[in-house]
């Protein structure tokens, strides 16, 4: 059993990391530091954008539309502590 549970915390600990590594390309892009357009920061983006769209779209249906702002980033990470919290626990 503790094999699992840590195999699942590696698992969260490398989604988190997808989720942070987005969260400040989208900035990143929004204010133009970085570029779509060029080769590897399209891959990049675009498979964040697949690896992290069926999450935050989950998220997304529930959450109330804020505009331009969007919190599902953040309701993610929130989820994965608390999902490390309780397998930490066990």
């Amino acid at each position: 059993m503790g094999i699992l549970i840590t195999i699942l915390l590696y698992l969260l600990s490398v989604v988190w990391f997808f989720v942070i590594a987005h969260f400040i390309m989208s900035w990143l892009i929004r204010f133009e530091v970085l570029n779509v357009r060029q080769e590897f920061v399209g891959q990049v983006w675009y498979t964040l954008e697949r690896i992290l769209d069926p999450l935050y779209s989950r998220i997304r249906r529930f959450m109330p539309d804020l505009g331009g702002v969007d919190l599902s980033p953040i309701v993610v990470l929130v989820g994965i502590q608390v999902l490390q919290i309780i397998l930490t626990g066990l």
